[in-house]
């Protein structure tokens, strides 16, 4: 379990530290109430997954925003999908009043299957941490970066380049 922090205090990370070389892990999410998703829905492609404790916040709202614009221009061998424990219909519904079209957006509200498989799950919220993970299109993790601080945002040019170089 790692450490991590939400506006200064301490909260628990549940799951593997994955690291750069490590194999990507199997999950299932939901696409909608009814339908599943899970890593290899995605085969064949370059995968950045923004991860974000709920769509209903500033700086997620914002990660999904920025993603969404640089999703139009990485191309069709990368896709971009946003994780969070939002339930599937809240997601559509946020991304309808945001414009989102360019980002998939998937529920770890069920099982919180990706949350324990990437080390993301804060065991106090039950939510997910703020993330990011870039993975090639063999399902081999080529960069990762766990937010020490879940309202800090991500390195949103570090994640773009570790994309392009895979492109």
């Amino acid at each position: 379990m790692a450490q991590a922090t939400f506006k200064g205090n301490p909260i628990t990370l549940i799951g593997p530290e994955l690291k750069a070389g490590d194999k990507a892990p199997d999950f299932t999410v939901n696409k909608n109430l009814l339908e599943n998703a899970s890593l290899a829905d995605y085969a064949g492609k370059v995968k950045l997954i923004s991860v974000v404790p709920s769509l209903d916040t500033g700086v997620c709202d914002a990660q999904t925003r920025r993603f969404n614009e640089e999703a139009a221009k990485l191309g069709d061998n990368v896709v971009v999908l946003t994780i969070s424990v939002d339930l599937p219909f809240a997601q559509a519904r946020w991304c309808g009043a945001a414009g989102i079209d360019k980002v998939i957006t998937l529920s770890d509200y069920k099982t919180r299957s990706f949350g324990k498989a990437y080390g993301v799950l804060i065991d106090e919220f039950q939510l997910d941490m703020r993330a990011i993970f870039v993975i090639d299109a063999n399902d081999t993790i080529q960069y990762v970066e766990v937010l020490p601080e879940m309202t800090n945002h991500p390195n949103y040019e570090a994640a773009v380049e570790a994309v392009k170089k895979l492109v």
